[in-house]
């Protein structure tokens, strides 16, 4: 910032030599520059704090016509009276000027002469200057100045608030496109869900109590032929005809056949005529934790509802069910909204493809807590499959009874592959597990290519292996690692 200084020294005092005679010969150029500078001030309307005796000084000197067309800032000048109270500042007073464009410059009076009564001033001497403790008020240009400050201020409050909404607008354009994805993938798989209304009977001592239960379900291709794909639990207790199935349009259709398997809670139904499109089916292995997610279904009854989330968790095994005991679980977890009414709806990707079946919830209210789980498709796929085909789900059998209570990393600290693991108890006479020399003892580290969590991931992993398959395990025994092969078969 330049700064234009005339007269005091920056420590405020003023060298005064009486004796110096260039001091006199400069004196009527100062005053000519002195009061060239209060005319721009005063023009500009940037001075503060102004007396009488410096308007009418620039008046006088021609500078500034105050009559000039009755221009509003001659007026100022002509009429200018100091503020009540303000005393008269003599002409060495220092006049101050505010900023301009951003640079700053102050216009000091060439000091005068000491007065009589002060007495001579040897050479050399540094006599300070005398300062008013009362403040002067701004004068009326100084009011215009204020008023000018805070429309600029204003303004430029307004140019940033629009420079935001700019910056919103083009963070929202992002969001909004995946917003109107949501949009498409619920309108593309909408049609495919199908709202379920099943009547059941309940026995209550010697009493028969009759009630509505609502779900969800998808139409999926299987085995080149559409079906229904839902919950098992969503049906349970009700006849074919007992239970209504309506589509999106509004149409309604009853059931002819209806597949189920309590193992798994997976269930399919057969409604000739439904003629809906059915939906594409996803690779669930493929989809990551973090990864967006819809739940589409009816909620409360009300059906084709939306709502939004990611995948929270996979491999959910062990859960309580309540009264219902489902052996083969690796559900998926997720926060999109799921509640009573949601089960046997689709679970999609972004990609429009189903990768779950909504199943439950875990909630201590009864409804959405930000915890639902899923059944991966591929899993309720196969499931599905065999209930086409068999009319039942073959698990495949190895024959071993495991112990729920191993702690794989404790039993095997000298293993630096050690990973969970199951603890086989006892293996049965003639199984599989005993064609392929299994022993009491052994821990099962791997199966079929995967690593052995704890039991129920190995439950599930036999159970979801097809029935003749042979498969490659990895025991550990006595501190060492084997390699066998076993040939799973049907559990009946």
């Amino acid at each position: 910032m330049a700064v234009l200084e005339l007269g005091p020294t920056s420590d405020g005092l003023f060298k005064r030599d009486h004796l110096s005679k260039r001091l006199t010969k400069r004196q009527s150029t100062s005053r000519s520059w002195r009061r060239q500078c209060l005319a721009f001030a005063l023009a500009t309307g940037f001075l503060l704090g102004a007396t009488q005796s410096d308007a009418q000084e620039v008046v006088g000197s021609g500078l500034i016509n105050p009559s000039a067309n009755g221009s509003p800032l001659a007026e100022q000048i002509r009429n200018y009276q100091p503020s009540v109270g303000e005393p008269s500042r003599p002409n060495s007073q220092p006049v101050p000027v505010g900023m301009l464009g951003g640079s700053g410059f102050s216009v000091v009076s060439d000091p005068a002469p000491e007065p009589a009564s002060q007495g001579r001033v040897r050479s050399g001497e540094l006599v300070q200057e005398s300062r008013s403790a009362t403040s002067h008020k701004p004068a009326i240009i100084g009011d215009v100045l204020t008023s000018a400050k805070a429309e600029d201020q204003a303004a430029a409050i307004r140019s940033r608030r629009e420079q935001m909404y700019e910056e919103l607008d083009a963070e929202f354009q992002v969001f909004d496109r995946l917003g109107n994805l949501v949009r498409r993938v619920s309108t593309l798989v909408k049609p495919s869900v199908i709202h379920i209304e099943a009547h059941k009977s309940e026995r209550n001592g010697n009493r028969l109590d009759s009630y509505d239960e609502a779900g969800s379900g998808v139409v999926i291709n299987v085995n080149g032929s559409p079906w229904i794909l839902t919950n098992r639990h969503v049906i349970l207790g009700s006849d074919p005809k007992e239970i209504l199935l309506r589509s999106a349009d509004g149409r309604q259709f009853h059931p002819t056949r209806v597949l189920s398997d309590e193992k798994t809670d997976v269930a399919i139904m057969k409604a000739p005529g439904l003629n809906v499109p059915p939906a594409r089916v996803g690779d669930s292995n493929a989809v990551g934790i973090g990864d967006f997610t819809i739940a589409i279904g009816s909620p409360f009854g009300l059906s084709h509802s939306v709502t939004f989330g990611i995948l929270s968790a996979k491999g959910r095994r062990d859960l309580s069910l309540g009264e219902q005991k489902i052996e083969l679980q690796d559900f998926f977890q997720t926060d999109a909204a799921i509640n009573p009414g949601n089960s046997g709806g689709p679970l999609l990707s972004l990609r429009g493809e189903v990768v779950g079946l909504n199943t439950a919830i875990a909630s201590s209210s009864g409804g959405s807590e930000g915890i639902g789980f899923a059944i991966p498709i591929n899993m309720a796929m196969q499931v599905a499959e065999e209930l086409v085909r068999h009319g039942r789900l073959r698990r495949g059998y190895l024959g071993v009874t495991l112990d729920p209570d191993f702690d794989g990393a404790k039993s095997m600290q000298g293993d630096s592959f050690a990973f969970g693991g199951a603890l086989v108890k006892t293996v049965r006479r003639g199984s599989p597990a005993q064609k392929a020399n299994l022993r009491d003892g052994d821990i099962i580290v791997q199966f079929n290519g995967h690593q052995v969590e704890n039991d129920d991931h190995l439950v599930t992993q036999v159970g979801m292996t097809p029935v003749g398959s042979n498969v490659p395990m990895i025991i550990y025994r006595d501190g060492k690692r084997y390699r066998a092969e076993v040939l799973l078969t049907d559990n009946q």
